[in-house]
């Protein structure tokens, strides 16, 4: 009986988290605001990916950026390094960010002056499946030295992605680590989904990512 209870508050868990992610939707439509949540365990490279984003599009668009963290000042420091108006969000216990916060934190935003919101989920790649935030576009960044059976092994945040970023794939052979069978189980799971080799820190792929921001900054801008 009690293991009834315990599903039946989950059920309404993630139904209150979709009404304040569809909110979220709403109010970003109605201020032509495009939002991303980037998903991935820590040390796959998100923060280095948004901090590198916000340098490539700035010069084009006004990017603001919500950071979610157990301590989220150390990310958000990092972006904010960039001009970028930032949120840290502290989760304090909590491994995810939820549509909740991310409206609070939007209700801190000038959106009327801003065209594109980065959210950085909590490094992890279970939590954040379920909570859908309001974002257009949900990015799952992976990394070879997190072992290429990764992807696999975690398959239920890949089937809500719309894309998946392969990073660190310079350090592959180091690793003993296939980007290829990460790229191949990605797509096996999620057929849908786009998938991007990079090395962000090289620079090798980061236009590939950065062109598949803008083509769909535009798209949902024009939609």
């Amino acid at each position: 009986m009690h293991f009834v209870d315990v599903l039946t508050v989950g059920k309404d868990l993630l139904k209150a988290n979709k009404k304040n992610a569809d909110k979220n939707r709403k109010l970003l439509k109605e201020n032509n605001v495009v939002a991303f949540d980037f998903m991935g365990a820590i040390g796959s490279g998100k923060t280095l990916l948004i901090e590198k984003l916000i340098e490539n599009l700035k010069g084009e668009y006004n990017v603001a950026c919500i950071a979610g963290d157990v301590i989220a000042k150390f990310d958000a420091g990092r972006m904010e390094k960039h001009g970028a108006k930032v949120i840290p969000l502290n989760t304090g216990k909590e491994c995810h960010l939820d549509a909740h916060q991310i409206g609070h934190s939007l209700g801190d935003l000038d959106l009327k002056n801003i065209d594109i919101v980065f959210i950085e989920n909590v490094g992890n790649l279970i939590c954040p499946t379920d909570f859908d935030l309001g974002t257009h576009k949900r990015i799952v960044v992976v990394s070879t030295t997190e072992g290429d059976d990764t992807v696999e092994k975690h398959p239920e945040i890949f089937k809500t992605a719309n894309l998946t970023v392969v990073n660190k794939i310079d350090l592959a052979e180091a690793v003993e680590a296939d980007p290829k069978k990460m790229e191949a189980d990605a797509k096996l799971i999620n057929p849908e989904m786009d998938v991007l080799l990079t090395a962000i820190k090289k620079d090798v792929g980061f236009e590939d990512v950065a062109k598949y921001i803008r083509k769909n900054i535009e798209e949902q801008r024009n939609n």
